[in-house]
């Protein structure tokens, strides 16, 4: 049983008031709110013991990369993985899919080689891929959406071939809220010959994620999504690839030795950790997979999909609404127009409201492109969202259509 109440009390973000009315946060699948033992996590750092990692052998040294080190472990246990050597800190999913682009793909690549992603990808998710295929003359290739927002997978047999080296996938789309059959498509990439990157950033947050139960080669995703700080994010990758991968910075902590003219590198993971790493958010992001784990990500998916259900059903009665994404089998985010009302709009006279939503391609334009539409509204919960929110948010959406009629 969740206990909203106390829940809803450990987040400072949700106790203001947004033009004189409570506020409303709907936009958790950009990043989410913060609870207060994050918060408390990250100002102990720098206010206890403020020190780099791994370099020094007095007191605060050494208390900081314990803290750094254990998260590392904790992430580990989180997503399932055989080693907290597997996991590598980045600055987000971005810099982790970047870090595969530039580290994998670059090495292993060749003219006529196929990278395979899917038209509902994060641009995160896209972009990398664009550039590493014209730096490599690979060519780029795309499984396409249907128009309920699902995978159209009835030609996967021409587009994964023998040729398919690097199949990049999100697990739950940031736009729609699909979630896809991952662990069967990676079997299929994976019967090609192909490595497998798993998009997890608006996965790990929501839902119990096994990397081992996939069996994917990599796996991406964000602190600031589930209730951790920004500026942190984990690469997860199997211990053979990533030894082979050539260093993504080079600098600091990631060698081994060095001369005036060549440097050897340092072991797994710390070759991909050049420099000082973003130690205080580090520590903040195991203060809220602790958060996570107290509630439980069963607890944690089967509220949100009880809010998404109620959400979808008082939409679903709203004049001239259309609702992007599948019917079932998503996840807690809702992306959506009204007829005559443009989605920039609508989400300024909700702020009004003290609701806050998200309006714009949400960084994936082929998606908009696909539906015929510059922007949707999309609104997205967490757990610390209530019905009580979502009935007053439906209730403003009918009070905003009264001046357009």
């Amino acid at each position: 049983m969740i206990d909203l109440k106390k829940i809803r009390s450990d987040f400072p973000g949700l106790q203001i008031n947004v033009h004189g009315k409570p506020y409303v946060y709907f936009d958790s699948a950009a990043t989410s709110q913060k609870p207060k033992m994050v918060i408390d996590a990250v100002t102990s750092y720098y206010t206890d013991y403020t020190a780099n990692v791994h370099r020094g052998i007095y007191f605060a040294s050494e208390k900081a990369t314990n803290h750094y080190e254990s998260v590392r472990a904790q992430v580990a246990q989180l997503i399932h993985a055989s080693s907290e050597r597997n996991i590598i800190f980045t600055k987000g999913t971005t810099e982790s899919i970047n870090m595969v682009a530039y580290s994998w793909a670059r090495k292993h690549l060749k003219p006529g080689d196929e990278i395979l992603i899917t038209e509902m990808e994060h641009h995160s998710n896209l972009v990398p891929w664009q550039i590493a295929a014209q730096d490599t003359g690979a060519i780029l290739k795309y499984i396409p959406i249907t128009m309920d927002g699902t995978l159209d997978l009835s030609d996967i047999g021409l587009l994964l071939s023998p040729s398919t080296k690097l199949f990049a996938i999100t697990q739950q789309s940031n736009v729609l809220g699909t979630v896809n059959p991952i662990k069967e498509l990676v079997r299929k990439g994976h019967d090609m010959g192909a490595v497998v990157l798993v998009d997890a950033a608006q996965s790990v947050p929501h839902q119990s994620v096994d990397v081992q139960d996939l069996n994917c080669d990599f796996l991406a995703f964000s602190g600031h999504k589930m209730l951790g700080p920004t500026g942190v994010g984990v690469l997860y990758g199997k211990m053979e690839i990533l030894e082979d991968m050539t260093p993504f910075h080079g600098g600091g902590e990631m060698i081994n030795r060095v001369t005036m003219q060549e440097s050897t590198w340092n072991d797994i993971p710390y070759r991909f950790e050049a420099g000082t790493p973003n130690i205080a958010q580090v520590i903040g992001l195991g203060a809220a997979i602790d958060y996570l784990n107290d509630i439980g990500m069963a607890t944690v998916h089967f509220y949100e999909q009880e809010l998404l259900a109620h959400a979808k059903n008082a939409l679903s009665d709203i004049d001239g609404i259309t609702i992007y994404g599948p019917e079932n089998n998503c996840g807690a985010v809702i992306p959506f127009n009204i007829d005559g009302i443009h989605a920039a709009d609508l989400a300024q006279f909700l702020d009004q409201d003290g609701i806050a939503v998200r309006a714009g391609h949400h960084c994936a334009q082929p998606i908009m492109d696909k539906f015929g539409v510059s922007s949707t509204v999309r609104a997205s919960f967490y757990v610390y969202n209530t019905k009580d929110e979502v009935d007053q948010f439906i209730q403003c959406l009918n009070n905003i259509k009264k001046y357009f009629v």
